[in-house]
């Protein structure tokens, strides 16, 4: 049903209702409604429209346990404890959730965390057909990821994406979804407010937030208006026992849609970077800075050669607005150029020394400089056992964090070596062995290639440098 004619509807429901509380009007002066939709306000066209779309998601993924399921049991535990080298068993672990069809060809976006470690997915259609499907791609950092039915034959019905921005709140919205596994199921409310910040279920933080009930399960699923047009991914609920209480988050149609074409491009995410960093305007902030508001984000760090420095964005620059739209706080700043599609150019509006600007920064891709040279560290030394790489813009946006400078990060510490045994993890930073500074993974492996007797390294780790001695 067109938005308009539930428009209509709805005015004359809420006229029929305000006439009958009035009461002073005679039977004479009554109407009596002469078809359907003059009494009854009904969403049934729109889900009739939108419902084949959604899908329900089922998969498997087989888990490798280390400890024998006999020796889980807390009796032989109490006799046996751990045991090393013990042979652990596989167990098939099975999770459910659902997705939408956003192309006809049999594409599907739904949750990372319902399909992006999954060892076999079944999707299974509103008419009961069931494909199976293979993963395109996952984003780890925006919690969405692509699925491509296998076997298709036929156009499917497939959902429009929105345009989420023009979403307000007080819009009348529906969930569609597998609750607990029941079936597919409809549910309504309004968008209850706009660009959360605060849910932390993916990096990029600014949710449609609504009082649809929301269940486990629904993950992945629709949340449309009420002409039919997908506007998010239902994607998280606020709950104390895990049922809904009418909090529930969405991640906003813009955010898919970069995403999605993206990884249908190249086979992964790829983000516009902006190449600079900066905090949020808090009250004090805004009094100090003679502000009549606390909006906007303050730059603190312009990495050189990036986007931002070619732009003229400079530190101590106040970020108001990007693209015709405000700047709240850092997640809005940090959303919007994830939102934007990679290639022209973004409006950027600054304040500078309370004087308003205009620059127009590029919209580029994070670059792989210095190259990451990924390489696992063998030998007697103490980092023996970690994988370690260049960290550079694109690398950093892989992992979640704010670029810097060029280092060596540590990717992965396997258990049982010397760099797990001395405490390092991943994440953290090479600065210095032995008071000499490590920029390079050539730095690092040539200077642990000989055998020392001690080694005095620094190390990177949120934010803060950690001094560690080991004997050789």
């Amino acid at each position: 049903m067109p938005k308009r004619t539930l428009k209509c509807a709805a005015r004359l429901f809420v006229g029929m209702v305000v006439g009958l509380i009035a009461g002073g009007a005679g039977a004479a002066d009554q109407v009596v409604p002469a078809t359907r939709q003059q009494v009854t306000m009904t969403f049934a066209p729109v889900v009739k429209q939108a419902a084949p779309a959604v899908v329900n998601i089922y998969t498997r993924k087989v888990v490798h346990s280390q400890t024998p399921a006999l020796f889980n049991d807390p009796f032989f535990r109490r006799f046996f404890g751990n045991q090393p080298g013990m042979p652990g068993q596989d167990r098939v672990q099975n999770s459910l959730g659902s997705g939408v069809i956003v192309r006809s060809t049999g594409v599907v976006i739904t949750n990372n965390h319902v399909a992006g470690d999954a060892d076999q997915i079944n999707v299974v259609l509103s008419d009961r057909r069931e494909f199976a499907a293979k993963l395109v791609g996952k984003d780890e950092r925006s919690d969405l990821a692509v699925l491509q039915l296998q076997g298709v034959t036929e156009p499917l019905p497939a959902l429009d994406l929105s345009e989420s921005d023009a979403v307000e709140v007080g819009d009348m919205v529906l969930a569609i979804g597998n609750p607990f596994g029941v079936g597919q199921t409809v549910t309504s409310g309004i968008v209850s407010a706009l660009a959360r910040t605060t849910v932390g279920v993916s990096d990029f933080r600014s949710f449609i937030q609504t009082d649809a009930a929301i269940n486990p399960g629904n993950s992945g699923g629709a949340l449309i208006s009420s002409d039919g047009r997908l506007i998010g991914i239902n994607t998280a609920i606020y709950s104390g026992n895990g049922g809904n209480i009418g909090i529930g988050f969405a991640i906003p149609a813009n955010m898919v849609r970069t995403v999605l074409s993206s990884i249908l491009k190249d086979g992964r995410a790829v983000r516009a970077w902006l190449g600079a960093s900066g905090k949020s305007i808090t009250a004090d902030l805004a009094k100090s800075l003679a502000l009549p508001r606390p909006t906007g984000v303050i730059i603190d760090r312009v990495i050189a050669g990036s986007p931002a420095e070619k732009a003229g964005l400079g530190v101590g620059d106040i970020v108001r607005g990007v693209g015709g739209h405000e700047i709240s706080d850092i997640e809005e700043l940090r959303y919007r150029f994830a939102t934007m599609q990679v290639g022209g150019k973004a409006n950027v509006e600054i304040l500078r020394n309370g004087t308003p600007r205009s620059l127009s920064v590029a919209l580029q891709p994070p670059p792989e400089q210095p190259p990451r040279k990924a390489a696992q560290m063998l030998g007697p030394e103490p980092f023996a056992g970690a994988t370690v790489a260049n960290l550079n813009p694109a690398l950093a946006e892989e992992l979640g964090r704010e670029y810097q400078e060029p280092g060596v990060i540590l990717l992965q510490v396997a258990e049982g070596t010397n760099a797990a045994g001395i405490g390092l993890h991943p994440g953290d930073l090479v600065l210095a062995i032995n008071e000499k500074p490590i920029k390079t993974v050539d730095d690092l492996m040539a200077l642990t290639a000989r055998p020392r007797p001690s080694w005095t390294f620094v190390i990177g780790r949120d934010g803060q440098a950690y001094t560690f001695q080991v004997a050789g």
